[in-house]
C-alpha cells in the first residue's frame, strides 16, 4: 500500500485534517501546535476551520477506539496499514460515529478521496462494511477489566488505572472517562473592574456559572466573545481554575505570590478579586512566557502584577515570610484536562513518576514566602493521587508550621469542569 495522497485542486477541511494527522504521526508534536500552525497558513472559512479543528482533535482523542474498529472490519490491524490509509479510515469512522450532522455518504466518499486510487477501494470497503453492520462495535468483554474501558473511552490502560485509583468509588470510572471525552465548554472570567457578570452573559449569549464566581459559560467562542477578549472585558478560564484562584482569598491591599503563574489566568483572577489594589508577584521558570502575563494584564487594565523569571524551588530571599497569600499551581501530568489536550492521554506514565518529587520541592519553596497567619494553596490540573493528596500530605508532615484547612478534588463527571485538585493550608501564628 505505497503511494502518495492524490493531489487536490482545493484544500478542504478534511484534506487539511489528513495532512495534520499524518504530520502528528510522523513528528509527534502536540495537536494544538499543529492546528495553530495549519490554520495560520489556510484561507478556510470559519465553518471549515471549525470542522478541521474538530476532526484533528476528535480523531486524536478517539484513536484507540477507532483503531479497535478498524481491526474488526479490516483484514489487517490498524498498526499494519500504511499511514495514509490508517488516517483516512480514522477520519471516516470518526465522522460516522461522532458527527451525526455529516451525511454518511459524505463521510465515506470524502475519506476515500483522501488516498490514491490504488488504495481507495480498501478504504471504501472497510467503511462500507461498518455501515452494513449498522455501525456495530463489538467491545471487549467487561470482564477483561481495563481493556474494556481503554477501548470504549480511548484511554490507555495505564491511565485508566491511575484514574481508577484516584476515585473514591472505582465503579464510576466509566462516568469519569466519558466526561473526560466530552467537548468542553468555554469559561470566561469577567473583568469585574469594567462590567458585571450579568452584563457579560448578556453580551456573549452565555450563562452564569453555578459553581464559579464571576464566570460566564459558552459552548464555543462566539464573535462577540472574541471581541471582548480583545477589549479586555474577560479572559478564558475554566470553572475549576477560577474556584482555585478564589480559594486563595486575595483581598485589596495584600501581597500575593503566584509561584508558577504562566499563562497568567489565576494571577488575573486574584488581581480582580483584589480590585487591583495591592501587589501580585507572578513568577515563572520560563522567561519567554512572561510576556503572556504582561500583555494579558495590560489588556485587562491591571497594574498591580509584577513578573519575573524564577525557579519556584529557589524563592526570592527578599520576599521570604512577607506574603499574605501564596498560590502554588504546580507543573503536573495534566490528566484532568485531556478533554482540552487529548494527546496528553498518550504520554508514557513513566514520565509522571518524577513529578511528585519536583512538586514537593516547589511547594517547599512556595511555603517560604508565607508570613505567619498567611495562606498557601497548592493546586494541580491532574487526577493522580501521587501528585495530589500524597504530595499535600507529605508537605504537612514535614512542615509542622502549616496546618491543613481544605482539600478538594474537582471531578469532570460530578462538577462538570476540568479535573483539578486543591489543598488550602495556613501558616500558624505561634
Amino acid at each position: 500500500m505505497n503511494g502518495q495522497m492524490k493531489p487536490s485542486k482545493k484544500t478542504t477541511a478534511r484534506s487539511l485534517a489528513m495532512r495534520s494527522l499524518l504530520a502528528l504521526e510522523r513528528d509527534g508534536r502536540y495537536a494544538n501546535l499543529e492546528i495553530d500552525a495549519r490554520l495560520r497558513g489556510t484561507d478556510l472559512d470559519p465553518a471549515n476551520r471549525a470542522l478541521y479543528t474538530r476532526l484533528v482533535y476528535g480523531v486524536t482523542e478517539r484513536r484507540i477506539t477507532l483503531d479497535w474498529i478498524i481491526g474488526r472490519y479490516s483484514t489487517r490491524g490498524a498498526d499494519t496499514l500504511d499511514a495514509d490509509v490508517r488516517c483516512a479510515l480514522r477520519l471516516g469512522l470518526y465522522q460516522l460515529l461522532y458527527m451525526d450532522r455529516i451525511p454518511e455518504h459524505a463521510a465515506v466518499g470524502e475519506s476515500v478521496d483522501l488516498v490514491p486510487h490504488a488504495k481507495a477501494g480498501y478504504v471504501n470497503a472497510v467503511l462500507r462494511a461498518f455501515l452494513r453492520a449498522g455501525k456495530r462495535i463489538d467491545w471487549p468483554d467487561e470482564a477483561d477489566g481495563l481493556t474494556y474501558f481503554s477501548v470504549k473511552y480511548s484511554v490507555p490502560e495505564p491511565l485508566c488505572a491511575i484514574y481508577r485509583d484516584a476515585l473514591d468509588d472505582p465503579d464510576t470510572l466509566g462516568e469519569l472517562l466519558e466526561a473526560l471525552n466530552r467537548e468542553p465548554h468555554v469559561g470566561l472570567r469577567v473583568n469585574t473592574l469594567r462590567l458585571s457578570p450579568e452584563d457579560a452573559a448578556s453580551r456573549t449569549g452565555g450563562v452564569l456559572s453555578m459553581i464559579a464566581p464571576d464566570l460566564v459559560l459558552l459552548d464555543s467562542l462566539t464573535p462577540e466573545a472574541r471581541a471582548g477578549l480583545d477589549e479586555g472585558l474577560w479572559f478564558v478560564q475554566d470553572e475549576a481554575s477560577r474556584i482555585v484562584s478564589a480559594a486563595v482569598g486575595a483581598r485589596p491591599g495584600e501581597r500575593v505570590i503566584d509561584t508558577c503563574a504562566c499563562p497568567g489566568g489565576k494571577s488575573f483572577s486574584m488581581a480582580l478579586d483584589m480590585r487591583d489594589e495591592g501587589e501580585i508577584f507572578s513568577f515563572d521558570l520560563h522567561a519567554n512566557k512572561l510576556s503572556l502575563i504582561e500583555k494579558g494584564a495590560a489588556k485587562l487594565g491591571l497594574t498591580g502584577i509584577r513578573t519575573a523569571a524564577r525557579d519556584a524551588r529557589e524563592p526570592d530571599v527578599t520576599l521570604i515570610g512577607t506574603a499574605d497569600r501564596v498560590l502554588c499551581d504546580a507543573p503536573c501530568s495534566g490528566l484532568g484536562v485531556i478533554a482540552k489536550k487529548p494527546d496528553i492521554r498518550y504520554k508514557d506514565p513513566a514520565a509522571f513518576e518524577r513529578l511528585p518529587g519536583i512538586q514537593r520541592e516547589i511547594l517547599d519553596g512556595a511555603s517560604r514566602y508565607v508570613k505567619p497567619g498567611g495562606v498557601l494553596v497548592y493546586s494541580t490540573c491532574t487526577l493522580n493521587r501521587a501528585e495530589n493528596e500524597e504530595t499535600a500530605s507529605a508537605f504537612l508532615e514535614t512542615h509542622p508550621a502549616f496546618e491543613g484547612e481544605e482539600v478538594r478534588v474537582f471531578w469532570p463527571h460530578r462538577d462538570g469542569c476540568d479535573g483539578f485538585f486543591m489543598a488550602k493550608m495556613r501558616r500558624k501564628t505561634e
